[in-house]
């Protein structure tokens, strides 16, 4: 707990309250047509993307940060069963054979879903299957062995973020850490978790870090750390 504390203490817990308790009443007075999503804006600094070593890591958070989230499960039989099941989209080996062949088919697959899951079976085999269409997209699945429930996992990859860095030219990132109508507690711990993480990520830990803002999908941002 101590450690938690030392990190967070570069982030004033009451004026990220105050940030939070801002960006839930601007939801409440202008009502949108969807639910916004609250995100974390992070600008870093003292940090060269060309030429530093690149980073990334994920954390999955403890309450969901996204509303809609697509999967698709590439499995065996049993796999695909399960994922019939839950009414989640699925393809089978031999489906995503044929598309090896067409790199623009690959690329609409890779656009379509938020992410992938394979058989831990299926896995290894997949760069030859189909080629590096999901890997040049960032979203090569995630494995699923045989006694993992699929059910359980999807809701993993749902609640987790990715930090990394998008090109060799920005030294900014987002990343979505909750929703607007989840409560002051929720959004404040998901945030922190975040924050940690990303700092823990980072060659200079906070001396990397320039400035943090959160802000809902339509809302203005507020500053956490870096006045």
């Amino acid at each position: 707990v101590r450690l938690n504390c030392v990190k967070m203490s570069k982030i004033n817990q009451e004026a990220l309250t105050a940030a939070i308790e801002e960006i839930k009443k601007f939801s409440e007075e202008k009502k949108r047509k969807f639910l916004e999503t609250v995100e974390l804006q992070i600008a870093l600094k003292n940090y060269d993307p060309s030429k530093d070593k690149r980073f990334s890591g994920s954390i999955s958070l403890p309450a969901c940060p996204r509303k809609t989230f697509s999967v698709c499960v590439i499995g065996n039989e049993k796999h695909l069963a399960d994922a019939k099941e839950l009414g989640i989209d699925c393809k089978s080996q031999d489906e995503v054979k044929k598309m090896k062949k067409n790199k623009a088919l690959v690329k609409k697959l890779a656009k379509k879903y938020d992410a992938f899951i394979a058989s831990s079976t299926l896995i290894k085999k997949l760069p030859r299957l189909m080629g590096p269409g999901l890997s040049k997209a960032g979203k090569f699945p995630s494995a699923l062995s045989p006694s993992e429930n699929l059910a359980a996992k999807i809701e993993e990859l749902k609640s987790t973020i990715k930090f990394a860095l998008k090109s060799k030219k920005t030294l900014c990132m987002g990343v979505p850490v909750g929703q607007v109508n989840m409560s002051t507690e929720e959004l404040q711990t998901n945030i922190v978790m975040s924050v940690n993480k990303l700092v823990s990520l980072l060659k200079k830990n906070w001396q990397n870090v320039k400035r943090l803002y959160i802000k809902s999908t339509m809302g203005p941002s507020h500053r956490i750390y870096g006045f």
